[in-house]
């Protein structure tokens, strides 16, 4: 069976002008992984990320000083625009604008997982760049288009939010189980799974070997 390490990006720039980049953390999140995988000898045939720019830095520094294997992009692997649900949900109500700070990352999710289930919903009004479903068939294609791609063990490197959707086609989950997914899935951590002859088989979820040990806890992040 084929071998594919799902990987988030380390931690990104929140609250900055450009958040698609990795913060200093995030580039040490993404090196502590690629240390974890060169000591147990697991290396990659392939390299698959979005392309976005924090998939990138994330995929060079897990490869650092390692030789770098044949790197593909697919747009389909991508984050949805969560800045765009964001302030659509905003938009549809304007009161809890009034509750918080908008910098204030706990109510900035709190917020954004109710956008994300009114989208699911196709409730979410105003100017989308997508919709769930369409968001949904663009990483279903990705998988697809890596599935018959892949030759070995593969190195895959995405978002939250498009590595819970693929999660969930695997498990057949609903979208409000996704979202969860997606909400709980740490900065440099890897999934695992296994391509059979007929299906795909998630083996192993959220993973963060590499940063669960007691001088690197502080390493733990979400956002």
């Amino acid at each position: 069976m084929t071998e594919i390490y799902l990987v988030r990006h380390g931690q990104a720039s929140f609250a900055s002008d450009n958040y698609d980049q990795l913060s200093d953390l995030g580039r040490r999140q993404s090196e502590f992984l690629g240390q974890y995988f060169a000591e147990r000898h697991i290396s990659f045939a392939q390299v698959f990320t979005g392309s976005q720019q924090r998939h990138r830095q994330t995929a060079d520094a897990i490869l650092r000083d390692r030789e770098k294997p044949a790197h593909r992009i697919h747009p389909g692997l991508n984050e949805y625009d969560f800045s765009a649900l964001y302030r659509a949900y905003m938009d549809q109500h304007p009161a809890e604008g009034d509750q918080a700070r908008d910098g204030d990352r706990r109510i900035f999710y709190r917020r954004l997982k109710k956008a994300l289930a009114l989208w699911a919903e196709d409730g979410l009004r105003g100017e989308l760049p997508e919709s769930w479903s369409a968001f949904s068939d663009r990483v279903s294609a990705a998988f697809n288009h890596i599935r018959d791609d892949v030759r070995g063990p593969c190195l895959v490197v995405s978002s939250g939010g498009a590595i819970s959707m693929l999660i969930g086609q695997i498990l057949a989950l609903a979208p409000p189980r996704i979202i969860d997914l997606n909400l709980q899935i740490r900065n440099a951590s890897f999934s695992h799974i296994r391509l059979g002859r007929d299906a795909a088989h998630l083996s192993s979820f959220n993973n963060i070997p590499h940063l669960d040990r007691i001088d690197r806890l502080n390493a733990i992040t979400y956002s």
